[in-house]
């Protein structure tokens, strides 16, 4: 693993008893494992979901850029 940062939440009393139930069935090995896993988890769906927002938005901008163009062109007429 990389270069590990300690770092301090709070969480809702709810949450840590889910992480602590997964903890107690094996799912992870500790409550770090469990966070850590569920911020990846958001990291990679975030990057993912903002990448396509990017995406979108340059387009929309092209298609504004083409709209302007032809509104232009044809106004010159």
């Amino acid at each position: 693993m990389s270069e590990t940062e300690k770092v301090t939440i709070r969480l809702p009393k709810s949450y840590l008893d889910r992480i602590d139930f997964l903890t107690e069935m094996d799912d992870f090995p500790s409550r770090t494992e469990a966070i850590r896993t569920a911020v990846r988890d958001m990291l990679y769906y975030r990057v993912d979901l903002v990448a396509e927002k990017v995406q979108e938005m340059a387009e929309q901008e092209q298609k504004m850029a083409q709209a302007k163009a032809v509104r232009e062109e044809y106004l010159k007429k």
